[in-house]
C-alpha cells in the first residue's frame, strides 16, 4: 500500500517531469498513473488532469488518494487501446510505465494525444546489456544507499517488470519517435525524455 510521503527512485524523479509541465497548461495525461501521487502533484500546475492504468487495484488507490481532488480524474484501461482524441492535452507524461507497453507506439499515441505545441515528458528504466552500462550504473549505489539513509523508502505497489530494451536501444527507439527529443540518463537507473510537439 503506498503511502503518502514515501520515497523510491521513480518518485526520485517526479520534478523532472513536473519542470517539464508547460505554463498555463490546461489538460494534462499522465499514462500509467499508478498510486496517482504523480498526478496529484500535476493537479497543482494543471487544471485538468487524467491518469491511465490497466491494473484495477492501482487505480481504486488512485482514486482513493485523489479523493476531494476535483480537478483529478483517473481511467481503468490500457493506454495503447483507448480512444482519447488526437490532440487533445497539453502535457503528457509518463513516470517508468512505457517498458510494461509496446515502447514505440506508446511515445506515438502519446505524441497524437498532444496537442501543437504541447510537451511529452517520460522517465523510464533500460536494461543494462553491456560492460558499460554497468559501468554507467555504478555510481549509483552509492548515491542509492545515501538517498535510502535520510528518506523514507516505500513502493506504490504497481506491478513490477525488468525492461528488456538496452539504454541505447531506448535511445535510438525514442528518436525515431519523437524527432528533436532530449534524452538524458540519470544517476538512480533512470532515462528522462523530453519533447515539444512542433506547433
Amino acid at each position: 500500500m503506498a503511502q503518502a510521503g514515501y520515497w523510491n527512485h521513480n518518485v526520485h524523479y517526479q520534478p523532472v517531469i513536473l519542470g517539464a509541465v508547460p505554463p498555463g497548461c490546461r489538460a494534462a495525461l499522465d499514462v500509467g498513473c499508478g498510486d496517482g501521487m504523480l498526478a496529484g502533484r500535476l493537479a497543482e500546475r494543471c487544471a485538468e488532469v487524467t491518469g491511465i492504468d490497466r491494473d484495477p487495484r492501482m487505480v481504486a488507490l488512485a482514486r482513493s488518494r485523489s479523493a476531494g481532488q476535483a480537478r483529478v480524474s483517473f481511467i481503468e484501461a490500457d493506454f495503447l487501446a483507448y480512444p482519447f482524441e488526437t490532440a487533445s492535452f497539453d502535457f503528457v507524461c509518463a513516470n517508468t510505465s512505457l517498458h510494461h507497453m509496446d515502447f514505440a507506439a506508446a511515445l506515438t499515441a502519446m505524441a497524437r494525444v498532444l496537442r501543437p505545441g504541447g510537451r511529452l515528458a517520460v522517465v523510464g528504466l533500460a536494461a543494462d546489456k553491456s560492460v558499460t552500462d554497468r559501468l554507467a550504473g555504478a555510481p549509483g549505489v552509492p548515491a542509492a544507499l545515501f538517498y535510502r539513509a535520510i528518506y523514507r523508502k516505500g513502493q506504490s505497489g504497481a506491478p513490477i517488470m525488468d525492461p528488456e530494451m538496452s539504454w541505447r536501444e531506448t535511445r535510438a527507439a525514442a528518436a525515431d519517435a519523437l524527432p528533436g527529443v532530449r534524452y538524458r540518463r540519470h544517476l538512480l537507473w533512470r532515462y528522462s525524455l523530453l519533447w515539444r510537439k512542433p506547433g
